[in-house]
């Protein structure tokens, strides 16, 4: 599968392969899945609490006899069932992370990848460069690729401050690096933005695993 690369005035220079093991494949809706619920339950804090009754600071002391008083039996004022007593099974602190394996991350991502192949949402850049963070010039890039208003995912061969700090203010856009690129910012983002020196970088990580 072949793609135009295109410069940073938006003008077409030559054109490059795309892996068709990477970005022309069956995608798989389960991994995708398993990906990016992985990715959220990773993001929870997991800090809740709520006090249960041995938690609650309170007297001790039986509140009424145990019979002859025609409503429920209770023991002290920390039982569940009176207003300021503790709470049944609350929330407690907890890790929501869980396992995938990472053949299945692999293929997730490059199901995410072949999605954005079959409609047509993968613009290949030349590698380039800014000597300050200005977000004027980073729009005046994606402009002229005519992706501004795609909240488009930038994805270069390495991390690159400057450019990470000129996309902040553009609401949607972001740039990773290759190494960084996951399945669920491939999703979030409507149009991907690959730079020419990213596409092999990309290829290694995902074949990884492949004989």
């Amino acid at each position: 599968m072949d793609v135009a690369v295109f410069n940073v005035q938006g003008k077409e220079t030559k054109k490059v392969a795309l892996n068709k093991d990477i970005f022309g494949i069956t995608p798989n809706d389960h991994a995708i899945y398993l990906d990016v619920k992985q990715y959220g339950a990773n993001n929870r804090q997991g800090t809740h609490k709520a006090k249960e009754r041995a938690e609650i600071k309170g007297s001790t002391r039986k509140i009424k006899k145990q019979k002859g008083t025609g409503t429920a039996r209770a023991g002290n004022i920390k039982n569940p069932i009176f207003r300021g007593g503790g709470r049944v099974f609350g929330p407690q602190p907890r890790d929501y992370g869980f396992k995938v394996n990472k053949k299945v991350k692999l293929l997730a991502r490059k199901s995410a990848l072949s999605y954005k192949a079959q409609d047509n949402l993968i613009t290949v850049v030349e590698d380039f460069k800014m000597d300050s963070p200005k977000t004027k010039q980073y729009l005046e890039i994606m402009t002229a690729l005519k992706v501004s208003d795609q909240k488009p995912l930038l994805v270069l061969s390495e991390t690159d401050k400057v450019l990470s700090l000129s996309s902040r203010n553009c609401q949607g856009h972001k740039v990773v690096s290759a190494n960084e690129l996951c399945t669920y910012d491939i999703l979030r983002h409507k149009s991907l933005v690959i730079s020419e020196s990213a596409l092999p970088l990309i290829e290694n990580n995902l074949n990884r695993y492949e004989r």
